[in-house]
């Protein structure tokens, strides 16, 4: 092989090693005497390979072809003239007229050298270029019949080649200061090149371009045209280089750092081994050791030790080994297989769910039903139940009774105002701050995986969000079907929560997903009479509260008639919440009178209570509406549990308008209307004179504008409340109602029966009207609750007129006949 000696792109090295001799820099004098020379008619023809010999550039080149080992070692002995032509395909070992380029250069053989393998090594020197005209010799080496190629020198003076030349030297010279593997005596050579032919030539050969592209160049005839070609080249090598600086700097700044972090790391662990270990180390065993201990299944196990192992090859530094940790600490901390055992004495879990709590019968029953078909079968699916009820009812408190009672541990997880997803289903791993959903996490807390589970304001838990739909993630918590499976983002393994009993509360269920509450057993908790609200205070709040303020019971007492007095005059809730703050008042204001040395009586009279409390909150009610037409009481439901409604009606000289204000919803006003339509339709079996409807306008309302309201269960209500104005007939005291109408005058059913039924009793009431078809709540309700109430059953709207209102009429009746 003819070739010239490997270089690496704008490379000098291969001539920088070599002699100072062998680098001549041409002056213009000497270019022009080479090129003026006589060239031979017959040359001896030297095919390369990969390179190019342009006149003037001296390169050094390895021989291995016999014919050329001998053509060198010839032509060296005699007059060292050669031509030199570059192979078009560098694979052909005994080249033709084809395979070689026809534009060469006469080279000069300055040295050669007989290297140990067997090949010469020859140092050539460009003179001029020539043209191949044809093979006269093949052996004992190829000869040829050449021309002349080059025209006479001709010197370029105008500015724009000397611009030309001089951005050429600039840019050559910028390519070798940033080029680390390029001598900085090429750049000096560079400088020193006088003729801008050589410079041309000097700068041509030593091109990182291919071969070919360097035999164009050779065979550009006007210098200027060759410039210009070999300006573009250098233009392309200087961005390479300058790409390739910014990679090596990148680079070189990243391997600095990793080293520095390297070293660090030795050093610091040295120092703990010194110290008595790796602190990690230990970790990871301690991770291991607590692993080899834990019941979880052949899955869960595989995905630890690929997690353990993934965690020791991590470099503690690093930023993700502090989520790998987190992640198998997790892992580590849930109590897989871990359950505690359930107390099976009915008689004992009957005796703390009466301690705990008063009433609530139906509750404690499905509680006893559930652990005796846990006893007999052994194993079952935990119960999803759901109690709902108006606040302070004690849904929350019952479970963790319920915990006490069956001997499980308990956690409690309020759901009110989630907005995320994640919040239930965790986040996955790959976010910064990853973390398990809140199931997982509580299940951390209580070291068991089958507690009592209370997921409080389930009613209050966010629906479809940018954030994802908590509700519906709840939907395979709360499947007994499902939830054995349980599916945590950031576990990525699955969870069984089929042994948990869940609990969760609401004080409504009209905001809970349909889906979520198909799954649920629901329990309603309605509130709590006046009895049953003494006793409670008796037994829970006031022992309570005495031991949050630090007085001993022989301090203070509270009769039954002081308690019932706080009651019905200080509060007004189917809960026991506001009683409790008002018992905390009253003790507050004795523990001031003991710690100033006042002398106070141990029992609590009623007359204090208006020092204590003030003014009574509530009036009773009958006494607001006495002696007056249009006025009559209604029964509604809110979530806070039932209350009294009123409804007034008010009659003017007008046209017949209707009135109606009170901030009513869209189904009030239609219960309105149609009560007064049905009130025009009857008005002679009412013994109203027909034609006053057109001269009286109606105005109805329902006080405490500023709360909305809606529901049709007052429209009965406001048909009594109607004909007591027309008619001016008095309404009978303690009477309250409720009831949806129809225009056919039908009375129909509605909800929250055993709530309104509780508000008639706080408001004093003997007597409650409603539908025919809601005999069947009222029978479902236990008895203490409708002791002194006296119920009457209705199916069409005229009966109630006789039921509400008494045959007298009030005083100074509204005289319409004027």
């Amino acid at each position: 092989m003819d070739n010239f000696l490997e270089r690496d792109g704008f490379n000098f090295s291969g001539m920088m090693d070599s002699e100072a001799e062998y680098i001549p820099l041409l002056s213009p004098e000497e270019e022009e005497q080479m090129t003026a020379e006589e060239l031979p008619e017959i040359l001896p023809v030297l095919p390369l390979k990969n390179t190019v010999l342009f006149p003037g550039v001296v390169i050094p080149i390895t021989v291995n072809r016999d014919k050329s080992i001998k053509l060198v070692k010839e032509i060296y002995k005699k007059n060292k003239i050669v031509g030199v032509v570059s192979q078009k395909d560098d694979n052909v070992e005994d080249p033709g007229y084809d395979d070689v380029n026809e534009i060469g250069t006469v080279a000069y053989i300055i040295k050669t050298l007989s290297m140990p393998d067997g090949s010469t090594t020859a140092i050539l020197q460009g003179k001029k270029r020539f043209k191949l005209e044809a093979f006269v010799e093949y052996e004992p080496y190829l000869k040829a019949r050449v021309s002349s190629f080059d025209k006479p020198m001709e010197r370029k003076t105008d500015k724009n080649f000397k611009a030309l030349i001089a951005t050429i030297k600039d840019l050559a010279i910028q390519i070798v200061n940033k080029s680390p593997q390029i001598p900085s005596e090429a750049a000096f050579a560079i400088k020193n090149i006088e003729s801008p032919v050589f410079l041309v030539n000097f700068i041509s050969s030593n091109l990182n371009i291919e071969v070919p592209e360097k035999q164009k160049l050779l065979e550009i005839l006007d210098i200027n045209t060759r410039a210009q070609t070999v300006l573009g080249h250098l233009t392309k090598e200087l961005q390479v280089v300058e790409l390739k600086n910014q990679i090596q700097s990148k680079v070189k700044v990243d391997i600095d750092k990793q080293q520095r972090d390297y070293i660090l790391n030795q050093q610091l662990k040295t120092i703990q081994e010194e110290l008595g270990g790796n602190p990690h180390e230990h970790q990871i065993q301690e991770m291991k050791k607590k692993a080899a201990k834990k019941k979880w299944s052949k899955q869960v196990a595989d995905v630890f030790e690929k997690e353990i192992n993934k965690l020791q090859r991590m470099n503690p530094a690093a930023m993700e080994y502090s989520l790998q940790l987190n992640y198998l600490e997790t892992l580590i901390e849930l109590p897989w297989g871990h359950f505690t055992p359930d107390n099976f004495d009915l008689s004992k879990a009957q005796r703390i769910l009466d301690r705990d709590h008063y009433g609530l019968e139906k509750i404690k029953d499905r509680i006893l039903e559930y652990l005796a078909v846990l006893k007999l079968k052994g194993d079952m699916k935990s119960p999803i139940l759901c109690f709902v009820g108006p606040p302070g009812v004690g849904k929350t408190s019952l479970g963790k009774s319920i915990a006490d009672a069956i001997g499980r541990n308990y956690i409690r997880m309020s759901l009110g105002g989630v907005r995320d997803e994640a919040e239930i289903r965790g986040h996955r791993k790959t976010y910064v701050g990853a973390m398990p959903g809140r199931i997982i996490q509580n299940l951390k807390k209580v070291k068991s995986s089958n507690p009592v589970f209370v997921l409080d304001e389930v009613d209050k838990v966010g629906h479809q969000s940018i954030s994802g739909d908590p509700s519906s993630a709840l939907l395979e918590v709360l499947d007994p079907e499902q939830n054995n499976t349980f599916y945590d983002n950031f576990l990525e393994v699955d969870y069984d929560l089929s042994k948990i009993m869940f609990i969760a509360t609401a004080n409504t269920l009209a905001t809970i997903h349909p889906a979520l509450r198909d799954r649920m057993e629901i329990i309603d908790l309605s509130g709590y009479i006046v009895e049953e609200k003494i006793e409670i205070a008796k037994r829970h709040l006031i022992p309570k509260q005495l031991d949050a303020h630090g007085l001993k019971k022989s301090q203070l007492t509270f009769s039954k008639a002081v308690l019932e007095r706080i009651i019905q005059d200080y509060t007004r809730e189917s809960g026991v919440r506001l009683l409790e703050k008002q018992i905390a008042k009253v003790i507050r204001s004795r523990a001031k009178d003991i710690v100033l040395g006042k002398n106070t009586a141990k029992n609590l009279k009623t007359e204090e209570l208006t020092t204590i409390l003030g003014i009574p909150h509530y009036t009773k009610d009958s006494q607001i509406i006495k002696n007056m037409a249009g006025v009559v009481t209604g029964l509604a439901w809110t979530y806070v549990g039932g209350e009294v409604l009123y409804v007034e009606v008010s009659v003017s000289k007008g046209k017949g308008n209707l009135t109606l204000t009170g901030n009513l919803g869209d189904v009030m006003k239609e219960s309105a209307t149609l009560a007064l339509e049905y009130m025009k339709s009857h008005a002679a079996q009412l013994d109203i004179k027909s034609d006053i409807f057109d001269k009286w306008n109606v105005h109805i309302h329902v006080p405490e504008g500023a709360t909305p309201k809606d529901g049709p269960s007052a429209g009965v209500t406001m048909f009594t409340a109607l004909v007591s104005a027309f008619t001016q007939r008095k309404v009978k005291p303690g009477v309250a109602m409720t009831g949806e109408i129809t225009l056919r005058g039908r009375v129909t059913p509605v909800g929250g029966i055993k709530e309104k039924i509780l508000a008639a009793r706080r408001a004093n009431m003997t007597d409650v009207i409603l539908s025919a078809d809601n005999k069947k709540d009222v029978d479902d309700i236990n008895p203490i609750y409708i002791k002194g109430l006296n119920f009457h059953y209705i199916k069409d709207m005229i009966e109630v007129v006789d039921l509400a209102l008494e045959n007298e009429k009030v005083s100074k009746p509204i005289d319409f006949t004027v």
